[in-house]
């Protein structure tokens, strides 16, 4: 069956759109109410995102349902995951580092749920960021992360779901900070090797 509901692309907001029927309320009041601290699990994960998307020059933020979290201008799929050592709750310890959800099943409008988790992306960013005390934590500071990139195949060799930080620095060797990020994705793509049409 055809697709009947299709919606158009968003429009980018600027923040001072006002909600109709509020008294002044602003796209920019709803910001500031839904993303007030960078440190929060969930807004922490798109702020990587972002700072990938921004890295590698992609053109739009992709749907939320993708399997994937960044997509280049040339077709490169990238899986941002992203973890660090404080919280925004109070901790008796620092966080052990774990990236997990790295098999996922991927959905479409189309044909909903696929039938089994896959490894969906071509290369896979964990975005770390390293401060170890809440008055050094600075969420603006892009010098606070450390980036760690492994091409797709070394990850389906791997077949796990998660991995520790240690297991993420053997596979990745290194980690780049922000300014030579991109560098390292394009280094990692391995389409140029990988059979034409195989997708896992």
């Amino acid at each position: 069956m055809p697709l009947q509901h299709i919606p158009p692309r968003g429009i980018p907001l600027h923040g001072e759109e006002p909600f109709i029927g509020t008294e002044g309320a602003t796209i920019l009041d709803f910001w500031r109410y839904a993303c007030p601290d960078l440190k929060t699990n969930t807004t922490r994960g798109l702020l990587a995102e972002f700072l990938v998307h921004r890295a590698v020059g992609a053109q739009q933020r992709n749907q939320e349902w993708e399997s994937f979290d960044v997509l280049t201008a040339d077709g490169l799929r990238i899986e941002v995951k992203s973890s660090a050592y404080l919280q925004a709750w109070s901790q008796r310890e620092v966080t052990k580092i774990v990236f997990d959800r790295l098999r996922t099943r991927t959905w479409s409008p189309q044909n909903g749920d696929g039938a089994e988790p896959s490894f969906n992306a071509d290369v896979y960013v964990f975005a770390l960021h390293t401060a170890t005390s809440h008055e050094d934590y600075d969420p603006l500071d892009v010098g606070q992360w450390q980036f760690y990139v492994v091409p797709s195949p070394v990850i389906r060799a791997k077949g796990t779901k998660s991995l520790a930080l240690n297991s993420v620095r053997a596979l990745a060797g290194d980690p780049v900070p922000y300014s030579g990020l991109a560098a390292r994705i394009r280094a990692a793509d391995p389409r140029a090797t990988e059979v034409p049409g195989r997708r896992e």
